[in-house]
């Protein structure tokens, strides 16, 4: 389905019933890249995936994001949805960074806060000159569609991307559902925003913590296994940080969800996953 929110027409997808969890995918991602945990949780929960502004089949963004702004879209998704309970909300990546302000901006509405190979920065700091660095990234992404690279690059992209971040494998997604997304400038003008964003997101995150607190619902960390002794020590400074529990992937890259789905499917919902399929 589509739903408008902030003037943006975005792809949700729901699936199951019972509590609500909200899952959001990592820079570039799409809502496809959940498919081997969806089966897991929806026997107990209302699983609701959706694709931030251009990423996946949603419109193109309106505004650059912002970590408020992110906080605010889930909180649009889930009352376009008529969802008034508290969600479980999971990030991956650079959407840890917009799962946890929502768990802040709105801790009665946050039964749980799982962040899986969350996006870390420790020190961020807002960037110099935001606003030319912005206009330079608009232009590098209509460089980049003007030349055509989404549509003959673009998919080819993406999956040595998955490959490289996951130690399961290659890019379980089909073909068709890849070629639709990524050959599109309009998925190409989204990563390029969002990345350009990155640091600032980040540092708009670490003055959220000084000024909000966190609800008392559940909260995780999630660690991929692989991405070695430095970046599992990260992770669990983030889960200090955070008051969270820490959990590790063994083995799993940064795709933990590909690689270990059980163990991601675990780490949301303490129900007892289904037994866990490799998928390669």
């Amino acid at each position: 389905m589509f739903l408008r929110v902030g003037g943006v027409p975005h792809h949700v997808v729901v699936e199951g019933a019972g509590p609500v969890v909200v899952l959001s995918a990592g820079l570039g991602m799409s809502w496809f890249d959940w498919d081997p945990v969806v089966p897991l949780l929806a026997p107990h929960h209302t699983v609701v995936r959706f694709d931030r502004p251009g990423h996946g089949l949603s419109g193109p963004a309106l505004v650059p994001p912002s970590a408020a702004g992110e906080a605010h879209r889930i909180a649009g998704i889930l009352d376009a949805l008529g969802a008034a309970g508290p969600a479980t909300v999971v990030g991956h990546s650079i959407a840890g960074f917009h799962a946890e302000a929502f768990a802040r901006l709105y801790p009665a509405r946050a039964a749980g806060l799982v962040l899986v190979d969350s996006s870390v920065e420790e020190h961020a700091r807002p960037p110099a000159a935001a606003g030319l660095r912005l206009a330079l990234a608009r232009a590098l992404g209509s460089a980049l569609c003007a030349a055509g690279a989404p549509a003959a690059l673009g998919p080819a992209a993406r999956r040595a991307t998955v490959r490289m971040s996951r130690t399961g494998g290659g890019d379980p997604a089909q073909r068709e559902l890849v070629r639709g997304c990524y050959r599109t400038s309009r998925v190409l003008r989204g990563m390029v925003l969002e990345n350009a964003r990155y640091h600032a997101v980040a540092a708009e995150l670490l003055c959220l913590r000084r000024e909000f607190a966190l609800s008392a619902g559940r909260r995780v960390v999630l660690a991929g296994g692989a991405g070695g002794a430095r970046w599992v020590a990260r992770q669990q400074g983030l889960a200090g940080a955070l008051g969270a529990a820490f959990l590790l992937a063994e083995g799993a890259g940064h795709l933990v969800m590909l690689d270990a789905p059980a163990r991601t499917a675990e780490a949301i919902s303490p129900t007892p996953p289904l037994p866990e399929t490799r998928r390669g």
